[in-house]
């Protein structure tokens, strides 16, 4: 449990898929706060953190099955706010002498309307007063609360949720059936700061904050012991790089792998930027033989990434040994990488996809992990960047996976057409560029299809790859939006990338939004 003189509001993980949203619009109120899953939170564990106000998320169980999760009952009598979400409210329906039910025609999923009743409540201040006095919110429910506990009144209703929002002010509980956290509800974000308003908070978190509190919990975990840092020269590892090279100095060295899988000019890139302009230790750790020998005739992407992870582990085990007896591991591990691959802190929720970064060291490296990101989403660690005084032309990069160019390959991965990847990427990023798009698109990047395609060039038949082309507009990396270039572009793009990269005759553009998808191919 993260230590810290600020007010703290815990956040009850029953497994929803956006818990860490909730999460993400209180930081946007300079509030903090932690996610931990109900399993772990208990009578003595409520005690122990002592929060401001709780939080209870949505989940994927039914409070009618048995077994099902529940909040510790101490937790209403601790006389703070509580805020039940989806599943949170059915839990404190459920728990508190009300009734929740299974029944044909109360389910609601994806965009409705709420409606008011003629009662006000202080956490709706900034609700119900435009669009005909209703508030889209976005709903993803099978049960039904048919019953409100007593004390609570209803103050909003929906089609197939007549308690749709719910609050018992005098005992400060407060219940909606919607996701008020997920952009479909546009004014979700005015329910949270009136929630936090009520609770007394007063948005003290803020990233000078993070990166002090950050420092000393590095600081307190290593002491005077030595650390290694696997930097890919992405904006995480380097952002957590200087954090904490900032805080215990020359007791850290970077190791840059280069497993071939980099974009075009990225070794010379990283390497430059870290030995010369901060002046930190660095290994240059040269493998592409060990990655792209390991990984030949590999297809299966959950096959690639744990290849990958392993292979990271041994090199890095490895240069741990050679800087004389390195203890800890350090890595830009963030909130959506631990929540894709497993709920965060052991809760409930499905795993998405494996990441190389994320479920721990084996034994055998004899290391224990420095993870000062984990608890950030993309753009905090972007905005501790600039607090770290990284250059903003480098902060503003867009994210590139671990696992490298091996999950925009899908299929079988070999030199050639990486080769070809990598010339097709650096020609789409510069098209970006040079229209003055980079910085209004999350993450862009060029997939090199499993697949030949006939084509016709110079009056000959040609049978060379087709690629994708991907550009996304996102917040946080957990949902995302496919951009909407013109046809121009795409069709400016489309004619440079098969008239400068030998190997590719077909370019396609990927209008998938996540989800369904995700943003890298595999």
């Amino acid at each position: 449990m993260t230590q810290t003189s600020h007010d703290r509001l815990l956040i009850i993980d029953f497994g929803s898929q956006v818990t860490q949203l909730i999460a993400r619009r209180l930081r946007e109120l300079n509030v903090y706060c932690e996610i931990h899953p109900f399993q772990k939170v208990d009578t003595a564990f409520l005690e122990e953190f002592s929060p401001k106000a709780v939080i209870l998320s949505g989940g994927p169980a039914s409070v009618i099955d048995e077994g099902s999760p529940r909040a510790p009952q101490s937790l209403f009598e601790m006389g703070i706010p509580v805020l039940g979400i989806c599943y949170g409210q059915q839990v404190m329906m459920t728990q508190l002498g009300g009734l929740v039910e299974r029944g044909h025609g109360t389910a609601e999923f994806g965009r409705a309307y709420v409606v008011p009743t003629a009662h006000r409540l202080p956490l709706l201040d900034g609700w119900f007063e435009s669009d005909a006095d209703r508030e889209q919110v976005w709903m993803s429910h099978g049960d039904h609360v048919s019953r409100i506990a007593p004390g609570f009144e209803v103050y909003g209703t929906s089609p197939n949720a007549p308690f749709a929002i719910t609050a018992d002010p005098e005992r400060r509980f407060y219940a909606v059936q919607f996701h008020p956290e997920v952009h479909h509800t546009p004014n979700g974000r005015q329910l949270y700061a009136n929630f936090v308003r009520e609770a007394g908070f007063t948005g003290d978190w803020t990233m000078g904050a993070y990166r002090e509190q950050a420092i000393e919990a590095i600081r307190a975990q290593v002491g005077d012991a030595k650390v290694i840092c696997g930097l890919s020269g992405g904006v995480d590892s380097s952002v957590a790089a200087v954090l904490i090279h900032e805080a215990i100095g020359d007791q850290l060295t970077c190791v840059f792998v280069d497993h071939g899988l980099l974009r075009q000019g990225e070794a010379e890139e990283v390497v430059t930027m870290f030995r010369d302009h901060y002046n930190m230790q660095l290994i240059h750790a040269d493998e592409q033989d060990l990655f792209l020998g390991a990984l030949e005739g590999v297809s299966d992407p959950e096959v690639k990434r744990k290849t990958i992870g392993k292979l990271f582990i041994d090199v890095f085990q490895k240069h741990a040994a050679d800087v004389g007896g390195a203890k800890f591991l350090a890595q830009g591990t963030l909130y959506p990488d631990v929540i894709e691959s497993v709920s965060f802190s052991g809760g409930p929720s499905v795993t998405i996809k494996s990441h190389h970064n994320v479920g721990g060291l084996p034994e055998k490296m004899g290391l224990k992990l420095v993870e000062p990101l984990r608890e950030l989403f993309k753009d905090e660690v972007r905005a501790l960047g600039r607090e770290l005084g990284l250059p903003a032309s480098f902060i503003g990069r867009h994210p590139f996976p671990g696992p490298g160019l091996a999950i925009r390959c899908p299929g079988e991965i070999t030199r050639e057409k990486l080769d070809i990847l990598r010339r097709a990427d650096a020609v789409y990023i510069d098209q970006i560029r040079r229209h003055g798009l980079y910085d209004e698109i999350w993450q862009a990047f060029v997939a090199i299809l499993p697949v030949r395609t006939v084509g016709v060039m110079g009056d000959g038949r040609t049978y060379d790859f087709a690629c994708a082309l991907r550009a996304v507009t996102s917040v946080d990396g957990m949902t995302a939006d496919y951009y909407p270039f013109s046809h121009e572009f795409l069709g400016e793009t489309a004619t440079r990338i098969i008239n400068e990269v030998p190997g590719i005759n077909r370019v396609t553009y990927d209008i998938t939004s996540k989800p369904p998808g995700t943003i890298e191919w595999e």
